[in-house]
C-alpha cells in the first residue's frame, strides 16, 4: 500500500472550477472519506487520483512517485463504482479473476488469489452465478473481490453503496470497514451520506463548492466544525444555529431569551467583527431535564421517537425557527407545550456571521 499526496491539485472545465487548489496527504493504510453534496468536487478529486480525470494544475504522488500525468493503468489503483460494472456474460468467479488473467498471471497465481479474496468476503457460494442472478449486495461483494484480487497500492470507491437499499447499506458498511482493516489498504471513499462518512472514515474531507471546508476525524468535524457549512451538513439533524446580539457576557436571542456565555468563550466573543453572533449546539447538547427548568424557553412543535431517545422539534421564536433537542423517551412532551432548556457549556459553539467561521474552536477544550 502507499501514501497518496495531492499538492495544489485543481481541476477546471473552461473557466469553471470543479476542484479549487487543494493540498491533502493520505497516509499509508488510512481510510479517508470525501464527503459533500452533489457537485462539490469530491468525485472529480477521486477521479484525478485514479487517473480517470486529467489535472489542470498541481501534482499527485503515489508512494512518493509522481503519477500526475500517468494513465490509470499505470497507477496501481483499483476502482469500485456505484453500479458494480460486472461483465454480465461471466460468472462471479470469472469476473473476479479477470484483472489477473488480463495481466497474464499464471493460473496457479490466479486460483490462489481468487480463493483468498473469496474467503475474505465469504462469497464461495456465488462463484458459479452470473451477475443477473445476484442481489445488489452480492454484486457489490463481487465487485470488491475483483478490486482486491490485484492487491493494488490503493483503493478508490465512488459511492459504492449508493444503489443498495438501507438494510444492505448498513451490512456492507461494516464489511467494507472490516475489509479495510484486514487489508490495511490505503482507501479513498466518496459519498454524499454523512452518516456513512462518520461510520467509516478514519478522517473525513468535507467539500463544498469545489473547496475543502474541513479535514478531520469524525469526532473533530462533528464536535468542532470550522464553519457554518460543516455545522449544518454534519449531523442528523445538523447543528442548531441561532443568531443573537452579544453584550456584557450574555447573548440576547429571540423571544426574550438570554444566554449567559461560559467564561472560557468570553475572550473569543470579545473579538467579534460586530456584536452579532451565532450560537451553535447539537441536539444532545440541549439539556431538557423535566422541561420546566433552564435559561432558554421554546415551544414543542413536534416529537420524533428514535427508540432509545426522542428528538424534540422546538419552535424557538415568532418567525418559526425550529431547534432540535435530544431527550429521554420516558417523558411525554405534548405538542404546543412550553418547555425550558439549557445548553451544555462544554458543547456549545459560536460562529461569526460575517465570516461564517467558528470562533476560537480550541476554547472548547479549555
Amino acid at each position: 500500500m502507499a501514501t497518496i499526496e495531492l499538492q495544489q491539485v485543481e481541476k477546471k472545465f473552461g473557466s469553471l472550477h470543479a476542484v479549487k487548489p487543494l493540498d491533502l496527504t493520505i497516509p499509508n493504510g488510512e481510510f479517508i472519506v470525501l464527503l459533500g453534496p452533489s457537485g462539490c468536487g469530491k468525485t472529480t478529486t477521486l477521479r484525478m487520483i485514479a487517473g480517470l480525470e486529467t489535472v489542470t494544475a498541481g501534482r499527485i504522488l503515489l508512494g512518493g512517485v509522481e503519477v500526475t500525468t500517468k494513465p490509470a493503468r499505470e497507477r496501481d489503483i483499483a476502482m469500485v463504482f456505484q453500479f458494480f460494472a460486472l461483465y454480465p456474460h461471466m460468472t462471479a468467479r470469472e469476473n473476479i479473476a479477470f484483472p489477473l488473467e488480463a495481466q497474464g498471471e499464471r493460473s496457479e497465481v490466479v486460483n490462489a488469489r481468487v480463493a483468498e479474496v473469496v474467503k475474505l468476503l465469504n462469497i464461495e457460494h456465488l462463484l458459479k452465478l452470473r451477475p443477473g442472478s445476484l442481489s445488489g449486495g452480492d454484486k457489490q461483494r463481487v465487485a470488491l473481490a475483483r478490486a482486491l484480487v490485484r492487491r493494488p497500492a490503493a483503493f478508490m470507491m465512488d459511492e459504492p453503496l449508493g444503489a443498495l437499499d438501507a438494510e444492505f447499506r448498513e451490512s456492507m458498511r461494516a464489511e467494507i470497514k472490516k475489509l479495510h482493516l484486514a487489508q490495511n489498504a490505503t482507501s479513498v471513499y466518496v459519498t454524499h451520506d454523512q452518516i456513512e462518512a462518520m461510520a467509516m472514515g478514519d478522517r473525513i474531507v468535507v467539500m463544498s463548492n469545489a473547496v475543502v471546508q474541513q479535514v478531520g476525524t469524525p469526532i473533530e468535524v462533528y464536535s468542532n466544525p470550522v464553519n457554518l457549512f460543516v455545522a449544518r451538513f454534519i449531523g442528523s439533524p445538523g447543528m442548531n444555529l441561532v443568531t443573537g446580539q452579544y453584550a456584557d457576557g450574555a447573548i440576547a436571542l429571540a423571544a426574550g431569551n438570554q444566554y449567559r456565555v461560559p467564561e472560557q468563550w468570553k475572550p473569543a466573543l470579545a473579538r467579534l467583527t460586530g456584536n452579532e453572533v451565532i450560537v451553535g449546539f447539537r441536539p444532545e447538547a440541549a439539556i431538557v431535564g423535566d422541561g420546566q427548568q433552564g435559561q432558554l424557553k421554546a415551544q414543542v412543535y413536534a416529537t420524533d421517537m428514535h427508540g432509545a431517545y426522542s428528538i424534540l422539534h422546538l419552535a424557538f421564536d415568532e418567525a418559526g425557527q425550529i431547534m432540535h433537542a435530544r431527550a429521554g423517551r420516558e417523558i411525554s412532551y405534548p405538542i404546543g407545550a412550553p418547555i425550558r432548556f439549557d445548553i451544555d457549556p462544554v458543547n456549545v459553539r459560536f460562529f461569526d456571521p460575517q465570516t461564517e467561521k467558528a470562533l476560537n474552536a480550541e476554547a472548547a477544550h479549555g
